[in-house]
Parts: C-alpha cells; structure tokens; sequence
C-alpha cells in the first residue's frame, strides 16, 4: 500500500479509532460492548455490503433493530444515520484516495438537494408518519430493488462508462434526487438516497457499475454526516443510540472500505444477488411480524406502491434508450 496515496483514509482512521479508544478508557463503559455486541456483528456484514454495494449499512441496520429488535423505527432511522457517518464516511476517503470515477455532476446536484431537503424531513414531515407506514415504505421500495436487480442484473452489468446527458440537466437530476431522498427515504429510515442516485445512473444513464456504486457510497456519507449533524445540533438523538453506535462504528470503519476494495478487484454480481435476496427476505420477515396490521386496505396500498415503484425503475430505463 502506498502510504503517501492512502494518507487521508489513514489518519481518518488513526483519529476515530484513538478517539474510540480515548473515550472507552476514561469513561470505563466497556460493559456496552458485551451489551450491545449482536448489533456489532450485524453492521460487520452490513458495512461490507455498504461499500461494496449500492446499498448503505443501514439497510442491514435498519430491520436488525426495527424488525429483529423490535425497536422503533426512529432509532433505527438515528443508528443508521450515525453508524453511516463513519463506515460510508471510511469507505467514501478511500474511494477519494484511490481516485475512483464519479458521476460528479449528479452527485453535486444530490449533494444540493439532501442538503435542502433533510432538515424538512426530519422535523417537519416524519414525525407525522406512523411507525407502519414507515416500515412499509422501506419493505416494499428495498423488495423492488431487490427483484429488479435479480430480474436485470445479468444487464446491468454489461453496461460501460456513463452517457451524460447535458451538465445542466445531470446537476438538476441531482438535486431531485436529492430532494426526494433528504425529504422522504434518509428522513424516515436513515437510508435510501444511495439506492435513488445508483437506480438513475444505472437505468437513466446507463453508468458503468464500477462508476454507480461508489457515487452512491459518497453521497449516502455525505446524508448520514448531514443527518447526524442535524440530529446532534437538535438534541433529537433516539435514547440508546449513542451507546448502540459505538459499539458498531470501530467495526464499520473498516467493513466499508473493505467492501470498497473488494468490488473493484471483483465482480460485484456475488454481492449484489445476496443483498437483493436479503432485500426479499426482510419483506417476508414484515410481512410476518405485521400481519395482524395488514388490512385489505393496507395490502392494496402495498401493491400500488409496489407496482409504483417497478414503473419508475422501468420509466428510467426507458429514458436512457
């Protein structure tokens, strides 16, 4: 390893791994690891799925603790957010010092657009989503992901470089997406404006993956640094989520850069047919857990976002031909 080439990564991770260590020693709160090490575990497969696919750590994050956990949707909105600022923030250096391509342009605009965004779906729009309804956006917008990707992927895949379509109309897109995820998807659950810029690129302008899937994990740190200022500067932390988030960060902070290095040595088809059929099976695991809550009514509204959100995927595809 070039020492001089990968010297930001490296004092980033020197920094929080003493600062990590710093707090331990003079706060004698060890016992939090031995409490909190299931969480550990989960974001050690997550995090590497987070840099190794368009995908967050949160995705992995968010159901351990909203549907194996059983804890609200809120904290795993506020875990996710805290954990991705520092394993996609890791993975994101990495990727800088290893002067890997981005959709630049696009990733502006997103940048501009979750930054107006956020701040209003944090504290003017999810508090008045329920619990259900947020759970069920997730479920359903990941299952889709999931079974596009397993449907298209052999596709995907094939496809070279990235058809830009004008600087103008790329930084607009951005900030839409942008906007979309800050006011809905990173609001409510800590994560999705990763899988929107990625779905674009890949459907809309036909991005190599190679170029995608880092975009993505820049973008995703860029929300969950955001976010967790936000958050910090409110005072609107969930309870336990500190304590949650540093028992999982010094595992993060290496999980995603790893992903990172794997899937620009290897094809990413492994990583990204495992964590689609994991987005299928969450969906079953809610559907299971919440079956006394799913109405006819609910259903009908399950399959209508559903069959939505496969109409976009598919609009998108459309517009890069």
């Amino acid at each position: 390893m070039n020492i001089r080439q990968y010297g930001p990564w490296l004092c980033f991770l020197v920094v929080f791994y003493g600062a990590w260590a710093a707090y331990f020693l003079t706060s004698d709160t060890w016992h939090l690891l031995g409490e909190h090490w299931p969480i550990a575990l989960s974001m050690a497969l997550g995090s590497y799925f987070a840099g190794s696919t368009p995908m967050g750590g949160g995705t992995v994050g968010f159901p351990v603790l909203v549907f194996g956990f059983d804890y609200p949707t809120h904290v795993g909105r506020d875990f996710s957010l805290a954990v991705q600022s520092i394993g996609m923030t890791s993975a994101s250096l990495l990727i800088w010092c290893r002067k890997q391509a981005l959709a630049r342009t696009v990733l502006r605009g997103s940048i501009i657009g979750v930054t107006l965004g956020l701040p209003i779906g944090l504290f003017a729009i999810s508090p008045w989503v329920s619990e259900f309804a947020v759970k069920a956006l997730f479920s359903v917008l990941w299952a889709s992901f999931g079974i596009y990707h397993l449907r298209y992927g052999r596709e995907l895949r094939q496809q070279t470089g990235f058809i830009s379509h004008h600087q103008s109309t790329d930084l607009r897109v951005g900030v839409l997406l942008g906007m979309i995820g800050g006011l809905t998807t990173v609001a409510f659950t800590g994560v999705g404006i990763d899988m929107l810029v990625y779905s674009t690129l890949i459907l809309m302008y036909r991005a190599n993956i190679a170029i995608a899937i880092p975009t993505s994990v820049v973008i995703m740190a860029y929300a969950s640094v955001y976010g967790s200022v936000l958050q910090t500067l409110s005072g609107a932390w969930s309870p336990g989520v500190i304590e949650q988030w540093l028992t999982a960060a010094p595992v993060v902070a290496l999980g995603a850069p790893l992903g990172v290095l794997v899937v620009s040595r290897l094809a990413p088809r492994t990583n990204i047919a495992i964590v689609s059929v994991l987005c299928l099976a969450q969906f079953a695991w809610f559907l299971l857990i919440e079956r006394q809550y799913l109405s006819p009514l609910s259903v009908l509204l399950l399959i209508v976002l559903a069959a939505t959100t496969w109409g976009l995927l598919i609009k998108l595809k459309d517009l890069s031909n």
